[in-house]
């Protein structure tokens, strides 16, 4: 009954074959004819052979996502460990020149544009390790499709160019694998190109990203010359011969570069046992520290996040790929080495570690969805468990039931069919119906995973389909979209009646309005950027407010005195409501009613109809009837109390403003700085890279339309930027008047 028990919730065949080569060496034995086997013993065996199979499973596992500033390499680098793997048998390059494009950009908005739009999920098989690899974007528009890959990654490879350095976007991912915890190696890529300088990279990977780290390879040769690589854990040089680089040949270093990989090793051996007390000790006392000593002590202080291991390649040229990839097995964590953390909603939230192995109950995250050729599509991390094709999962933040009809493993966009899926895994289902950020369980434990950061929107655009025909497929489009990325918003405008999308700037929207077109074949109409403004007030202003209303019948009476004031500008929340009233003035059950009339007031200022932010109101003083009060007198008081006495605490409109990071030959540096002033922008730093200057500022938002356009034109073409958002600031009183006269404007118009 034991073994039956247990084969029935084992993993099947692997269990059975484990049962029958213990039966068959026990019959092996010349054992006494009176000595039996309990089934107890045997299903004891059986577990132990079990539990050494997923362990053994667990560590050939590695979850990996490679992120980056734009254009540092990131699927092309992909590209080519698909090609080493196996998965793919010819190398494709990224802007899909020879019509076909690289495997990880399926869509074709991609494959024109170059660039990565969605972030892919594929795996591969290296050295007997199953990788699964998640491509990200570089552009910071698509932010929060790196911020959920990290979220359900075990390590990382942070791709740097050994031209640019680390550029505004290296130093955003890096925040991004910090907020997650992930632990990373960095690959300094693109050294075949003219002005490559690894060592300059890996100084401001300290300086800037304050990275502890040190190169494990050094190059033989840059630019035109980079032949090859040395190992400086191993101690020996690597050459990629082949066609493609396929073929990897081993020699001994150099000669000629003796002192320089000697001197670099002893720097690596540094530098690791600064953080690693193990190391540390052999280095001290002047052992002689093994290939493997070293290679122990790295993987100790990576998964610790204390040391990134620094590799270095071509991913073009196809060198220094497989180096990287046994990197990638050597230092980065399996699933359960890993910590991660659960919140019991039985236990009001209290954190509990998930061991992470498939004997627990099922907990898996719901990461990313999309809408495929079979419905929605909903990529899973397993964090703990066993997933079957049929089986019954819990949705725990709805509380419903659902089947899973179809698991699959992706291989960017095709899909290959699987039964089961374990604890470590990334996989995806169709037809089950949920939310980003969901969590799954078996229903045994109401766990829900620790949620995502989610960037808000900094720009607005305002939509209408062309033909009145296609309003329907305009709205499943959508609803699809804001299904599918948390920072794309769709509202309307309560005065003008349009609707207006929201996102994370010009491109994102733009991508956004393109794929309408081309997959849902509506053409949208697009109104001027509307960027989102929120006011705010500067000093305390008191309200006394009666709403009476007498109109035969029950009338309606409420009155509400107190003050509003500003809260700090740091302060977490952006609106308070404090009841200060002593005694019962105003009865307690209204209280609320009060409180929702102030917040619905607050999400329109009188200045420009946009949401009041840092507010504090506070509630002093009231009068109520024992007949004509109600929850909507209070509430309408409210809001009227609100409007009386805005204007007289001083309200100011405040405007998002970006942190743009320009890249411009040296030459052009004059023109665009003038143009940043021009803008109104604040120029805060001013550094050379070789030729070019890179200059970074603080600039209103509302004036950075077109810029990229006004950019090219200035430079030649080559001037490049990357903007994100840094806070929302004060405008000047003339750019208030203004903005103020053109809202008064639109509204008599309508």
């Amino acid at each position: 009954m034991a073994i039956s028990s247990r084969l029935s919730r084992s993993s099947g065949p692997r269990l059975l074959y484990a049962l029958c080569t213990l039966t068959q060496q026990q019959s092996n034995r010349c054992l006494p004819s009176h000595r039996y086997f309990s089934s107890g013993s045997l299903a004891r065996a059986a577990a132990a052979k079990d539990e050494a199979w997923w362990k053994e499973s667990m560590e050939k596992l590695r979850n990996i996502g490679i992120s980056a500033h734009i254009d540092s390499g990131k699927t092309t680098l992909t590209e080519r460990i698909l090609y080493y793997t196996g998965r793919i048998h010819e190398i494709h390059e990224v802007r899909g020149k020879d019509g076909v494009g690289a495997k990880m950009d399926s869509m074709d908005l991609e494959r024109e544009k170059g660039i990565t739009i969605q972030s892919a999920a594929t795996y591969c098989t290296w050295n007997g390790y199953q990788v699964n690899i998640i491509d990200t974007p570089g552009h910071v528009d698509f932010t929060i499709e790196v911020e959920r890959a990290l979220r359900v990654l075990d390590g990382a490879i942070l791709v740097l160019c050994s031209v640019g350095g680390v550029q505004s976007q290296s130093i955003t991912v890096d925040r991004q694998m910090r907020r997650y915890e992930v632990p990373r190696v960095a690959f300094i890529n693109k050294l075949d190109r003219m002005g490559a300088d690894p060592w300059k990279v890996l100084n401001q990977a300290r300086s800037k990203l304050r990275h502890h780290s040190a190169a494990v390879q050094v190059p033989i040769g840059l630019e035109e010359n980079f032949q090859g690589l040395v190992d400086l854990v191993q101690m020996k040089a690597y050459y990629f011969h082949g066609f493609s680089g396929e073929n990897v040949v081993t020699a001994e270093v150099p000669p000629d570069m003796m002192d320089l990989v000697t001197d670099k090793r002893r720097e690596l051996v540094e530098m690791v046992s600064e953080v690693d007390d193990k190391l540390a000790e052999a280095f001290l006392s002047d052992e002689p520290i093994s290939s493997l000593d070293l290679e122990e002590a790295i993987r100790r202080a990576t998964i610790a996040k204390k040391f990134v291991p620094v590799f270095m390649g071509s991913a073009f040229k196809n060198k220094g790929v497989q180096p990287l990839l046994n990197g990638v097995l050597s230092y980065l964590p399996c699933p359960i080495e890993v910590n991660n953390f659960a919140l019991d909603q039985n236990k009001k939230e209290e954190k509990v570690m998930l061991p992470g192995t498939p004997e627990g109950p099922l907990v898996a995250l719901a990461f990313k969805l999309e809408e495929g050729r079979f419905g929605q599509l909903t990529y899973l991390r397993i964090y703990e468990g066993v997933i079957r094709k049929g089986d019954f999962i819990i949705n725990v933040n709805t509380g419903k039931k659902v089947k899973v009809p179809r698991l699959v493993r992706m291989h960017s966009d095709e899909m290959e069919d699987i039964q089961e899926a374990h604890a470590g895994q990334i996989v995806a289902v169709f037809g089950v119906d949920c939310a980003s950020g969901d969590t799954f369980t078996d229903g045994s434990v109401r766990y829900t995973m620790t949620s995502m950061n989610v960037p808000e929107p900094v720009m607005s655009l305002a939509v209408s389909p062309v033909s009145k025909d296609s309003g329907g497929q305009f709205s499943k489009a959508l609803n699809r979209f804001q299904r599918e990325d948390p920072t794309f918003r769709v509202g309307l405008d309560p005065e003008s009646g349009q609707t207006i999308i929201s996102g994370m700037g010009e491109l994102h929207l733009d991508i956004y309005v393109e794929r309408i077109r081309r997959e849902y074949k509506v053409d949208a109409t697009v109104g001027k950027p509307r960027v989102n403004f929120r006011e705010t007030v500067t000093q305390r202003a008191q309200f006394d407010y009666l709403h009476k209303k007498q109109t035969g019948g029950q009338g309606q009476y409420g009155r509400v005195c107190g003050y509003i004031e500003p809260l700090p500008t740091d302060s977490s929340e952006k609106f308070e409501f404090e009841n200060m009233i002593v005694g019962q003035a105003i009865p307690s059950n209204f209280i609320p009613a009060i409180e929702k009339g102030f917040k619905e007031a607050a999400n329109s200022g009188s200045l420009i109809g946009h949401p009041v932010e840092y507010l504090r109101v506070v509630l002093t003083d009231g009068a109520s009837h024992t007949v004509d009060s109600s929850e909507l007198a209070f509430k309408l008081a409210a809001i009227y109390a609100f409007r009386q006495c805005y204007s007289a605490a001083r309200p100011v409109i405040l405007e998002p403003i970006m942190l743009v990071e320009l890249k411009v030959p040296t030459e052009f540096q004059g023109s665009v700085a003038g143009d940043i002033n021009k803008r109104k922008g604040i120029i805060v730093g001013n550094d050379q890279d070789g030729d070019d200057s890179i200059i970074t500022a603080h600039v209103p938002l509302n004036n950075m339309f077109g810029y990229s356009t006004a950019l090219r034109s200035m430079t030649q073409g080559k001037g490049e930027f990357t903007m994100e958002y840094k806070e929302h600031l004060p405008v000047s009183q003339d750019v208030q008047m203004q903005l103020v006269n053109q809202h008064n404007a639109t509204k008599k118009a309508e």
